[in-house]
């Protein structure tokens, strides 16, 4: 079938961009069917003869349905197959209860602090040591209290400067 080349890239342009009637890819393929195709379209001829090739096909052929069976079915191995798959659906169940229960034991377990336990022996040694231990809050709260000290200066400044700022009534 002969066609003339504008008319031919225009068909092929509808028809990448699926915009072809049934008539005009029917006369595509009729034209790509023939062995007058220009060389640059060898790839684009490929592409419609694959098709009706395809098409030719059909799913009743036995050879088909044999290899697809073939493929399907078990292998003579498969009792070997099946203990190993049985094997591992075991493996992952018992997996997946033995972390189950930690994570069950974690949340049941009681939050409990540590107990105390006594550091020292001596009782004069562990008084002395909580004598220290006193006197270093007592510093802290002595400087946290100068700060404060600070702080409500600075405050008691910044009122007196707002009173200053208001007008006064008379």
């Amino acid at each position: 079938m002969l066609m003339d080349s504008k008319k031919l890239d225009e068909l092929l342009n509808k028809y990448w961009n699926c915009e072809t009637s049934l008539e005009e890819e029917q006369q595509l393929r009729e034209y790509f069917k023939g062995s007058q195709v220009p060389s640059q379209l060898n790839e684009t001829a490929a592409v419609f003869r694959y098709f009706e090739e395809v098409k030719k096909k059909s799913l009743d052929d036995q050879a088909f349905e044999e290899a697809v069976l073939k493929k399907v079915s078990p292998q003579k191995n498969g009792k070997v197959v099946r203990l190993v798959y049985n094997s591992m659906r075991i493996a992952a169940g018992i997996a997946v209860l033995l972390v189950a229960i930690f994570f069950v034991r974690k949340e049941l377990k009681p939050d409990q602090p540590q107990a105390v336990v006594d550091t020292y022996d001596n009782p004069k040694l562990a008084f002395e040591e909580t004598k220290k231990a006193l006197m270093m809050i007592s510093k802290s709260f002595g400087q946290a209290e100068q700060q404060a000290k600070k702080i409500n200066m600075f405050n008691e400044a910044q009122e007196e400067i707002q009173k200053n700022k208001e007008p006064k009534k008379q």
